[in-house]
């Protein structure tokens, strides 16, 4: 999913597609392991997704912050 989407979800939704997603990648690497090959393919994006997740948590929590020590500043 492109990270323009993720920008439009709130806090709780991007919580529950990070949920979502791990799942996934987890159900994906436990079928690998049992010999499975089917959605192999699937691991690259899915990490790279949850990268995104925890990249716009990160940034907002940063913009909280930041907007916290200005207002606390004036």
């Amino acid at each position: 999913m492109a990270i323009a989407k993720f920008r439009n979800l709130s806090e709780e939704e991007l919580k529950a597609e990070e949920a979502k997603v791990s799942e996934e990648l987890f159900r994906i690497r436990f079928a690998k392991s049992l010999g499975k090959h089917e959605g192999v393919a699937k691991i690259k994006p899915l990490k790279l997704d949850i990268a995104r997740i925890k990249t716009l948590s990160r940034e907002r929590a940063i913009q909280v912050t930041r907007t916290n020590a200005i207002a606390g500043g004036k």
